[in-house]
């Protein structure tokens, strides 16, 4: 059996969630509107390394989707997309379920760069999906052993920082410099928080392969343990490509700046899952996606003309040290401490509180 809607939205992503809070203030156009997510629940990912350093707790770092579902007349579909037909306007999710609609939008992400294996002895932690890495967090906790992290960036220094008085020993691999593609202060302060955490860090060491418990880089074994945690680049959903829409090289779906597919003009996709040009991939943009993507599902509806999406020139980052504080980066200019925590928390704060329903 085959549902029927005028639009359906795949991902419970940041910029869907902006989607759902402009739809809360009066905005949500007409028709049968579905959203499909694998869980119940939209995690914040600016708040996990609060949360794994005890500042947190689970419920204050997620949206629960149904009551904010409820408030704009959106129905919740649980379930895991598995395969798109763009065509036929349709999803196939896991459980054999296919849903049509008139309008696709995929808002997605990503899943980080998983090793080659060969007999594999470790445990391998991906940093996403979050519900997942979150239960294998739990897990290990109760018996703390040495831990990699692999990768360099934000997210990666932001890991390491929260886990390093969890653990006994805690290594950081970066393929090439920590925190590459901002300034050198930024870098250097972190570097320096790393070091006052006893976090060793490996830079320049692309890990491309596991061989049993030992982590390698070409032909050089670079450290051996039994658990590691990915924070690598993202990677696309596999069945992105196969779909048929067009793709980037690396499987990412093309945008163009109304954010509709380059193939499909039915089809919009934002967030991790897509390229478009002039944009990175990370949370900031895809947050800021949320309401030209807004605009322009209410305009599919209702035939009017879409509006371009203008992404900033600059984005500020804001990344937790472990200890409540953080480092900021901003137009070339670096800062870090305490009072920079207390205003990275209020904006987190704000940030769940926005997407919150009032059932």
């Amino acid at each position: 059996m085959t549902d029927q809607f005028d639009l359906l939205l795949a991902g419970a992503g940041h910029a869907h969630l902006g989607v759902l809070r402009l739809w809360m203030g009066g905005q949500r156009p007409p028709g049968r509107i579905g959203l499909i997510s694998t869980g119940p629940y939209a995690w914040y990912s600016g708040m996990l390394p609060g949360l794994l350093a005890g500042r947190y707790r689970a419920e204050q770092c997620r949206t629960p989707l149904q009551s904010l579902c409820c408030e704009v007349d959106v129905e919740l579909l649980q379930g895991e997309v598995r395969a798109l037909d763009p065509h036929a306007r349709q999803f196939t999710l896991d459980d054999g379920r296919q849903c049509t609609a008139d309008w696709l939008s995929l808002n997605l992400g990503s899943l980080p760069k998983v090793p080659a294996g060969s007999g594999a002895t470790l445990e391998v932690l991906p940093v996403k999906p979050f519900e997942a890495f979150l239960a294998g967090w739990q897990r290990w906790k109760h018996s703390p052993r040495s831990l990699a992290i692999l990768g360099g960036g934000a997210a990666g220094v932001e890991l390491a920082l929260a886990l390093a008085s969890q653990v006994p020993e805690l290594t950081l691999l970066s393929g090439g410099a920590i925190l590459a593609g901002h300034p050198a202060a930024l870098r250097k302060r972190a570097l320096r928080h790393l070091a006052d955490a006893r976090v060793r860090v490996e830079e320049g060491v692309a890990v491309d392969s596991i061989h049993g418990n030992a982590l390698v880089a070409g032909n050089r074994l670079v450290w051996r343990g039994t658990r590691v945690i990915l924070a690598t680049g993202a990677s696309a959903l596999p069945w992105l490509a196969q779909s048929g829409l067009a793709c980037d090289e690396r499987g990412f779906v093309r945008v163009g700046k109304t954010l509709q597919s380059l193939s499909h003009s039915h089809v919009f996709a934002a967030g991790d899952c897509a390229t478009l040009e002039a944009t990175p991939r990370n949370g900031v943009y895809a947050v800021r996606q949320g309401p030209a993507l807004a605009v322009n599902l209410s305009a599919a509806l209702s035939g009017q003309p879409m509006r371009p999406f203008q992404p900033q020139r600059r984005s500020l980052a804001l990344i937790a040290d472990g200890r409540g504080g953080a480092l900021l980066s901003w137009a070339g200019i670096t800062a870090e401490g305490d009072w920079l925590g207390r205003w990275k928390d209020r904006l987190d704060r704000r940030f769940i509180e926005r997407h919150h329903g009032t059932h």
